[in-house]
């Protein structure tokens, strides 16, 4: 662990190599947004139900990428392809608590790229993935990362996570969900609620960035719509539950392998959902959607605060604009909820990039998370960056119509199993086996959105020419690495879904709960805690104080981010 501190350490710093050859300071601004959990139900992407008024006016100047899929449809893998433009597969990394840098020391990440050449490069929000045991990562970012304080939930019941629901019948015992209410409607302003802050300090550090002419990457992270549906009420009577879309079919594909749908794992957490997989009825369902859509309006409010600043200042004559939503997500369809899955609902995601003097084009071309990365150095006029696996689709903003792959790649881990999936024009082709397994051993999905726009039929024992040449498709990239096992990073010692249990902490996993309990204590963002920062939240008051002579090793009064880690030296305590 201590090394791996060095080396983000070094990092931070930049290594000469890197920036020495650092450009003067570039034409262009880049103001990249994230949303968690955001699949296309957005006006400019014909959702009829959707209110989202301030998207769909970024999208009026803006590229519609209309088939954009993620390398995987879970939050940290998802982030580290947008982030680092490395796929899943490459880095060897499928779980949420692994660091990116576990397996990649050395990578630069995209805000990296653009901060060794001459930008002030900030985020807030979520960026990164970070909890789990995973962390920011200080090396992206020239000032730290603003992570807003903000409460989940706004009414006591939601807070109060007391249904109790059998783990199985049988056993005669109960367990309290671990999470609070999976909705929320309260009558509250949208700074009550974390994006709204999050937009808050967006729009100060636009000002900011407008006043010091100084160019800037800034990445603005927003966490609606993901769980719990939680948005101001104003949001949820934009919306008439009655007229929202429900799903068409409540069960899986016929033929598919039992393992390769998923019931909502994540969502069974939440207080007043059926545990297991047991369906949900078509009230909760219909109250679920009504949720995801009034926080994905919620969420583009606070968006239409940002755009409204970057107007405002006149930034946005000189700032790309780029809007991605991490992955998918299930709304029931299939009777699947959450993301988690190879399939369509959970890999497609929305992708707009606006250009100054730019005019508004749609594409049907088919790219990749990781194309992201190349190409905003493209279109800032950057040197192109080496060793990603994403390629520029800059060209489709002067030619919309043209092609940029013949197929996408992405992937989902089920157990000891990886589905590597290909997407093209009209299949989608699924491959499950253990990485590096023999092919022998492999089983198969096969999906033609032409024909089955629905995904409700496994076509592949019924094709087996179109299989053999879509594996031939799939033998052209390199096998899939297993999920990396690694002290530094604290993985599992097995490949799970993201959305099973937490594995009990090992000590190399508490040292990186410690990082994030930092990050969280750190309140005014200096890298050091204060007598009060350390005191706050401690489960043991009278004692707690007593620790904090013992970690301060140096004497000066504050906690470093080594010394609250490891410490004082004694190692990691809980």
């Amino acid at each position: 662990m201590k090394t791996a501190r060095l080396l983000l350490i070094a990092l931070i710093v930049a290594p000469a190599a890197l920036f020495a050859a650092a450009a003067p300071g570039p034409k262009s601004n880049v103001l990249l947004i994230c949303v968690d959990d955001l699949k296309p139900v957005l006006g400019a992407y014909g959702d009829t139900a959707a209110k989202t008024p301030h998207l769909d006016r970024l999208a009026a100047r803006a590229l519609r990428l209309d088939r954009a899929y993620c390398n995987q449809a879970v939050c940290s893998p998802s982030r580290n392809a947008l982030l680092a433009g490395l796929r899943p597969q490459t880095l060897g990394i499928y779980d949420l608590p692994t660091n990116f840098r576990a397996a990649r020391p050395d990578a630069v990440t995209l805000p990296q790229y653009f901060r060794a050449h001459g930008y002030k490069t900030e985020a807030m929000g979520k960026l990164f993935h970070v909890g789990h045991g995973n962390f920011e990562d200080p090396a992206s970012w020239t000032v730290p990362h603003f992570r807003p304080k903000a409460p989940s939930y706004a009414l006591a019941g939601s807070q109060s996570p007391d249904e109790e629901t059998p783990k199985k019948k049988s056993a005669g015992k109960a367990t309290k969900k671990p999470n609070g209410a999976a909705v929320e409607s309260a009558d509250v302003p949208d700074d009550f609620y974390a994006d709204g802050q999050i937009a808050a300090e967006a729009v100060t550090r636009l000002k900011a960035a407008a006043a010091s002419h100084e160019p800037f990457f800034m990445g603005v992270g927003f966490l609606k719509p993901h769980l719990p549906f939680v948005a101001p009420k104003k949001y949820w009577d934009l919306h008439d539950p009655a007229k929202l879309p429900q799903p068409a079919r409540l069960t899986a594909p016929d033929g598919a392998p039992d393992y390769a749908p998923q019931f909502g794992g994540e969502l069974r957490n939440y207080a007043g959902i059926p545990a297991g997989s047991a369906p949900l009825d078509d009230q909760l369902t219909r109250r679920l959607i009504h949720g995801y859509y009034a926080a994905t309006s919620y969420m583009d409010a606070q968006f239409g605060r940002v755009l409204a600043a970057l107007e405002e200042t006149g930034l946005a004559q000189n700032t790309i604009v780029v809007l991605w939503g991490d992955h998918g997500w299930h709304l029931g369809d299939h009777g699947m909820w959450c993301k988690h899955t190879n399939y369509e609902e959970a890999t497609r995601i929305p992708l707009l990039v606006a250009v100054p003097g730019q005019k508004g084009a749609a594409t049907s071309a088919l790219v990749e998370t990781v194309d992201l990365y190349p190409t905003l150095a493209a279109l800032a006029g950057l040197p192109a960056p080496a060793g990603l696996d994403g390629r520029s689709f800059a060209a489709l903003l002067s030619a919309p119509a043209a092609a940029h792959r013949d197929h996408v790649i992405h992937v989902y881990p089920r157990g000891q199993r990886l589905g590597r999936a290909l997407r093209t024009d009209r299949y989608r082709l699924v491959e499950w086996k253990a990485p590096g397994g023999d092919p022998a051993t492999a089983e198969f999905e096969l999906y033609d959105y032409r024909d089955d726009p629905g995904e409700n039929q496994n076509l592949a024992a019924d094709r087996p020419a179109v299989v053999t040449e879509l594996r031939a498709l799939l033998a052209t990239h390199p096998e899939a690495k297993a999920q990396i096992k690694t002290p530094v990073a604290g993985a599992a010692a097995k490949t799970v879904a993201p959305s099973a249990a937490t594995p009990p902490v090992a000590p190399a996993q508490a040292k990186q709960d410690r990082n994030a309990l930092f990050d969280r204590r750190d309140q005014n963002h200096d890298g050091r805690l204060s007598l009060d920062e350390f005191l706050a939240g401690q489960p043991d008051p009278a004692e707690a104080p007593k620790r904090f002579p013992s970690f301060d090793t140096n004497k000066d009064g504050f906690l470093s981010r080594e010394e609250f880690v490891s410490s004082g030296g004694k190692g990691p305590k809980k």
